[in-house]
């Protein structure tokens, strides 16, 4: 394989997970997850971490399904169809039209340039809503790996925020009209 296909920037297009392949993931059903959602998803759709993330989306939809295309979806490398991690935001705009992103690379596509792949479309996604006004990332202060991949992206640090679960998080955040597409 030459330099050139190693360096090439990725693409990935992003799969719904139903309410139905949520649930299967959360309850540790890969296969079933996998049949709902039409594409082999990877064992770490069941991991502890993906399986608490997908219950919570799925109560999100039950609760209210306009949700449905704001939330996580597969994310698939192309050409080669791949499932390479999981993306979306928390949630539609809220009143003062702000998303929050998230996204996760399956750890054996970390480094590959996935994630960046990943959160550039999302951005194209959010900058295209009228009704998004700002586009929020939360990072953990000692994640590097995903510090780095905002780095090239324009978002500015507002603030940080700490808990329990998560310990330290740096929020960042850009303003729609700000986002390049491409």
């Amino acid at each position: 394989m030459t330099s050139e296909l190693l360096s090439a920037p990725k693409r990935v297009r992003f799969v719904e997970l139903s309410a139905r392949a949520l649930r299967a993931l959360a309850e540790g059903d890969l296969a079933g997850g996998s049949a709902e959602a039409g594409v082999a998803l990877d064992e770490y759709f069941v991991s502890d971490r993906a399986r608490g993330i997908f219950g919570y989306r799925a109560g999100q939809l039950a609760e209210d399904p306009s949700v449905a295309p704001w939330i996580v979806r597969a994310a698939v490398s192309e050409p080669d169809g791949a499932v390479v991690g999981d993306a979306g935001f928390h949630g539609p705009p809220d009143e003062a039209g702000m998303v929050e992103v998230g996204y996760t690379v399956v750890p054996g596509y970390r480094r590959q340039g996935y994630a960046r792949a990943m959160l550039a479309a999302l951005l194209v996604r959010a900058a295209a809503e009228p009704g998004v006004r700002t586009v929020r990332a939360r990072i953990g202060s000692g994640n590097d790996a995903s510090l780095a991949t905002i780095a090239g992206f324009g978002f500015t640090c507002v603030g940080e925020q700490g808990n329990e679960r998560d310990g330290l998080e740096l929020v960042f955040e850009i303003p729609a009209d700000a986002i390049q597409a491409g």
